[in-house]
């Protein structure tokens, strides 16, 4: 992917590829010695995750009328492969396929899921969100989020899971291009708030772009993705602190 080192740091520490699975020293989790509480004494680049004070994910709640501008969604057919890291189930994208957000542009490199939700609305947790990461040449990051209710079948969602590797460290390439516009709601409305990346490094800076509208997904599938990760893999809610929550 045609990115800066800035970006491939971050993102690297979004979900770790799986090249860098079998290179990282600094092995975390979701629980035990390695999880989300103990993260930021791992390593010294991990210190954010302790020290941040815009961390995410948070409850999205008190949320404040920022006259928010519309999310002008780029997306082609893109996503070519699908890894399992063992932190997350993760779709590579080809360059190409952009958001724009208040005349800022990002480009997609990679979406993932988590179960349950990482971010809670109003209190509310949801079986399953999708994070799309985009990133701009400067390596800033913009994640958009979109919360998944258990219900009908996902076709979307369909054509990745066929292909989903039941192993750590395992990669497959997707039987055709998968367009990621199609994992969206039909509805673009959204919540923003300033956060950081939900893994280590924690790096603060992202632009969280929330969606209100919710997806669905079948029960099958939900479970599916669970069972392949076979633990949770969302990070306890963080502190707003001063933050707003704009919608």
């Amino acid at each position: 992917m045609k990115t800066s080192i800035a970006t491939s740091l971050l993102l690297a520490g979004m979900c770790l590829a799986t090249s860098a699975i079998a290179e990282d020293k600094t092995h975390w989790s979701y629980s035990g010695p390695g999880g989300p509480e103990h993260w930021g004494e791992l390593a010294k680049e991990f210190s954010t995750c302790t020290t941040g004070k815009n961390q995410s994910p948070v409850n999205l709640t008190g949320m404040i009328d920022g006259k928010l501008a519309e999310i002008k969604v780029n997306y082609k057919a893109g996503g070519n492969e699908i890894v399992n890291n063992g932190h997350t189930i993760q779709v590579n994208y080809e360059p190409g396929s952009t958001i724009n957000v208040s005349g800022h542009t990002f480009e997609l490199e990679q979406f993932h899921f988590h179960t349950p939700s990482e971010n809670t609305i109003e209190g509310h947790s949801y079986p399953m969100e999708a994070h799309f990461v985009h990133a701009d040449p400067d390596g800033n990051l913009a994640v958009i989020a979109v919360m998944f209710n258990e219900g009908k079948a996902n076709t979307g969602l369909e054509k990745v899971w066929a292909r989903m590797p039941e192993q750590a460290g395992d990669h497959q390439a997707l039987e055709s291009v998968v367009d990621a516009g199609i994992l969206l709601p039909q509805q673009h409305d959204y919540y923003r708030f300033n956060g950081s990346l939900t893994t280590p490094p924690c790096s603060e800076g992202v632009w969280w772009l929330v969606m209100k509208q919710v997806d669905t997904a079948s029960k099958e599938q939900i479970e599916k993705f669970a069972h392949t990760m076979h633990h949770p893999n969302n990070r306890p809610l963080q502190a707003i602190n001063a933050r707003m929550i704009l919608e």
